[in-house]
Formats: structure tokens, C-alpha cells, sequence
């Protein structure tokens, strides 16, 4: 790969495709697409019963990503976002899958929730439109995937409204056109089936209104097509298009008498369930028109990765929005948060720490105290529910999960379990930055603003921490009652305390 300028590549592992997309950035901040990649793995069709993925299913993704990471492997892993979508939301067995898939990519491999999916659709969209008053005109954008409607309303560069509906052209084909056949019925029971999913957001979104309408992704752009080379329009896409659509399906009776021009036998399988949630989207918003968009997630995570200040400012304003939401207090969250950062900053070579986490373990001091607002007993679990399960803009599911993880075991026993649902390499990692974070939190038990006693030598090492603090003619009983409590707690996950005046 010549060395012109910045190479940038975005992986998107969807419930029905794999995309791989590969920019240049020149010294002007111009974006070329070099390379695209597509493989239609169908990951979506082989959850099993119980929400595993299936080892065929497995193989193909795994096979796919292994071509990917050919082309990838020369990157940096700062300059390749890599995201599972819904299927990988919803698979039990995905953080396994994971560790496997990222060393056939070569690169780590986040899971992004819905509404962070649709806020990334936004933005590959926005930045796909031509002229600058196109961009600056308040819009719909739409994005039927292999497991999810994405559904955003947003204006310029900004997604303002952000909305992830579970159902997809996959799931929606699998459930009412999987044995092929196109009867009238079928098609009603699924659009009903996407109207229900419709009916919360609905009023809002018309409430709300646009002056433009842009579609995204597999679906949206086969149905485009379909209908541009069935000879019923030269661009984009109405109600009245695709009901002609329908009408020669139904006609047709079963997918393999099915003949549309510009549908691909790729796309033919999934192709009657997504038309379904993309008619029904129609009718349940009133939109008239819709435009078919060349961006989407892939494109939104190559600017995403290329504003990454843009991007660190969104997720330090989450924090702070959850700060104010749930009353913490500021002022001690940020003492904590400057003890933490400067032990990880001693012990990052020693513990072979990688620099995300020292954001990761930031952003955990900002929010140890999140769960006081609900109660005070066991606030520290209350804290890591609300981060394990409300939707944070900007973050991935795996790193609601470290601010999760770390906030529960913040305080208190220190249980090994804790630390299970984490992949076995990042198990060390994230006992390092436990007790870190332990002990800044301790440190500042007094809630003074400054360290209970100042540490003139911090020594870690493989499963300890030696702490030298300051000669003080005042007693701190309390403080050295907390270490050695402390002490106590980390023998539970084979940790050593040590410390000394």
C-alpha cells in the first residue's frame, strides 16, 4: 500500500453483509476511496435457538475477515474502526466470537449499540450529500439493515434524533418469506409486524418534520434499482413505486419465479422483508420521497475516525450530561479522576497498560458516584447498571462495559466474577485498572479535594502496588484503616497492597 498521505479503513459487520471500505486523506484533508470490499455473509440467518451463532456461521465471518485483514494488515489499529451491529448485539455468544474475529482482521473489533449505529448512518450520509445547502437542510435519513431500521432526523453534520427499530430485511424475511412464498397475506402480516415497530416514534418524527428524506444501505439502494431499471423512475423512491413492486411479487407467487430487473440473486433472498419495513416506513411517517444515499455506517466511521477531537468532545459531553442528570459532584469526581491518572500514568509500563484505557479509567472517576442519586447502599451497583444499559452517544457497547465493570468494583469486595465477562487477554488489564481506581477513590475518602497524604513513590509490579507516603506528624487512623482493608480485599483476586510512611 503506497504511503500518500493518511489510509483510513472502516470494517462494518452487519447482519447481512460485511463492508470494508478504504480511504486516502491527502495532505489538503481530500477523501479518495481507494478500495471497497462486500461479502454477503448473512451472519443474521445463523443465530440458533438459543442466540448462539452457529459454527457455519462463524466459519463464513471468520473466513470473510481474513480476506479483510489481507488488505488491512498494514494499517495502524488507530486508523481502522472496525463495528458489529445488530446481530452482534444480540448474540450470546459474541464476545468469544470477537476474540476470534479480531485476530482474523488483525484488528480490534467494537460493538456499537443502535442508536450510536444510527447516529455513525447520519454522518456517512451528511458527508455523501454534494451541495453545502443540501447539507444544511433538516432531514430524514433512513437505514434498512440485515437486523435494524435505523431511523435518524438530523441537520448538517448533527444527528439530533436518534432511533433503532429491531427488525431488518434478515429477520423480517426469515420470520414471514422464509419458505418463498409472496401471498398477500405474507405481506401483510409483515408490514403490520413493522407498523407496530413504528408506532412509538411515529407522531414524534412527524412532529418533528424535515425537508428531505435519504435512504441508506442494501436494501434502500436495491429497492432504488429495482424500480430505476424497472423503468418507473430515473432516481428516487415513493410509495407508489414500490406498491407496483409488491404488485409484481405477489403476481410472481414465489421467490423463484421472481423475476425484477436489477434485483441481484444475492439480494433476492432478503430482498420481499426489507421492501415490507421500507413501505411500511412510508406510510407510518408520511414520507413522500426519498433520495438513495452513497454514505453510510462505513462512511460515517472513516469521519468519525478522521475527527477523532470531534468525537473525544461528544463522548466528554455524555459524561458530563450524566454528571448533571444524576447529581455528582463534580469537584470530587475530578480529584479522584487526577489521582487515577496519575498512578495509571506510573504504572502503565509496568502493567503494560494501552493508552485507551487511561481514557476509559478517566471517564469511570467521573462516574464512580453515578448511582448515588438512586441510593447510597450499594450505589457503586446501581452506577453500573445505568452504564451497562443506557444508550451513551459516541460510546461502543464493549466500553460501557469496561465503565460498567470498573465502577462496579470500585469499592468493597473485589470479586473475580466481576471480571469473567471481559475477554481472558483483558482480564490482567482490567484488575490493574480496578485497583487503581480503588485507590484514588480511597485516597480521596475525605472529599477535601486533595489526597488524604501525599505519595512521594509508587512501585507496581506483577500483581502489586507499594505505596510510600509522606512523613506526617498528624495520625490518619482512618486512612491506613481503609489500606488495610484494602489490603484485604484484593487477596480475594490475588493482589498484593503493600505500603509504608
Amino acid at each position: 500500500m503506497e504511503q500518500n498521505g493518511r489510509y483510513i479503513a472502516a470494517v462494518d459487520l452487519g447482519s447481512n453483509s460485511f463492508h470494508m471500505i478504504v480511504v486516502n486523506v491527502d495532505d489538503s484533508g481530500h477523501v479518495r476511496v481507494v478500495d471497497r470490499l462486500r461479502e454477503a455473509v448473512r451472519l443474521g440467518s445463523g443465530l440458533d435457538a438459543d442466540g448462539n451463532l452457529a459454527p457455519a456461521s462463524q466459519a463464513r465471518a471468520l473466513a470473510c475477515l481474513e480476506r479483510f485483514g489481507e488488505r488491512l494488515r498494514q494499517l495502524p489499529s488507530a486508523d481502522v474502526a472496525a463495528v458489529g451491529t445488530n446481530t452482534l448485539r444480540m448474540t450470546h455468544n459474541a464476545r468469544e466470537f470477537l476474540e476470534r474475529a479480531e485476530q482474523a482482521l488483525g484488528h480490534p473489533i467494537a460493538i456499537i449499540s443502535g442508536r450510536e449505529e444510527a447516529r455513525l448512518v447520519y454522518l456517512g450520509v451528511a458527508h455523501s450529500l454534494g451541495a453545502a445547502d443540501a447539507r444544511d437542510a433538516r432531514r430524514l435519513v433512513v437505514d434498512i439493515g440485515g437486523g435494524s431500521t435505523e431511523l435518524i432526523i438530523g441537520q448538517g453534520y448533527q444527528a439530533q434524533h436518534t432511533e433503532s427499530l429491531d427488525m431488518g430485511c434478515v429477520s423480517s424475511s426469515r420470520r414471514f418469506f422464509a419458505d418463498g412464498n409472496l401471498e398477500k397475506s405474507r405481506w401483510k402480516a409483515a408490514m403490520t409486524a413493522a407498523r407496530l415497530q413504528l408506532i412509538p416514534i411515529q407522531r414524534n418524527y412527524r412532529e418533528l418534520g424535515w425537508e428531505a428524506v435519504n435512504g441508506a444501505s442494501g436494501t434502500i439502494k436495491a429497492v432504488g434499482k429495482v424500480i430505476q431499471q424497472s423503468g418507473l423512475a430515473p432516481y428516487d423512491i415513493t410509495l407508489d413505486h414500490m406498491r407496483q413492486i409488491q404488485a409484481r411479487m405477489i403476481a410472481a407467487k414465489s421467490l423463484h419465479k421472481l423475476e425484477l430487473p436489477g434485483l441481484s440473486e444475492e439480494r433476492k433472498p432478503v430482498f420481499a422483508g426489507g421492501l415490507a419495513i421500507l413501505m411500511s416506513v412510508f406510510e407510518s411517517l408520511g414520507v413522500a420521497t426519498m433520495h438513495v444515499s452513497d454514505g453510510a455506517l462505513r462512511e460515517g466511521l472513516v469521519y468519525d475516525r478522521l475527527d477523532s477531537a470531534e468525537h473525544d468532545y461528544l463522548r466528554d459531553s455524555v459524561v458530563a450530561g450524566l454528571q448533571e442528570r444524576f447529581q455528582v459532584d463534580r469537584r470530587h469526581a475530578s480529584a479522584v479522576r487526577t489521582t487515577a491518572l496519575a498512578l495509571f500514568d506510573v504504572g502503565q509500563q509496568a502493567w503494560n497498560l494501552p493508552d485507551y484505557l487511561r481514557e476509559l479509567l478517566g471517564w469511570a472517576a467521573d462516574l464512580h458516584e453515578l448511582g448515588l442519586s438512586i441510593s447510597h447502599s450499594g450505589y457503586h451497583k446501581h452506577g453500573a447498571y445505568l452504564l451497562e444499559n443506557l444508550d451513551l452517544v459516541g460510546f461502543s457497547t464493549e466500553e460501557q462495559h469496561w465503565l460498567s465493570v470498573l465502577v462496579r468494583a470500585h469499592r468493597r469486595k473485589v470479586y473475580p466474577k466481576l471480571f469473567e465477562s471481559l475477554e481472558t487477554r483483558r482480564y490482567q488489564q482490567a484488575l490493574y485498572v480496578t485497583v487503581i481506581l480503588r485507590m484514588a477513590v480511597l485516597l480521596h475518602r475525605a472529599r477535601s479535594g486533595r489526597s488524604a497524604l501525599p505519595i512521594i513513590e509508587v512501585q507496581p509490579s506483577k500483581q502489586a502496588l507499594s505505596l510510600l507516603f509522606m512523613d506526617d506528624d498528624n495520625q490518619r487512623p482512618l486512612l491506613f484503616a481503609d489500606l488495610e482493608e484494602e489490603k484485604n480485599h484484593l487477596k480475594a483476586v490475588d493482589f498484593k497492597l503493600k505500603y509504608a510512611v
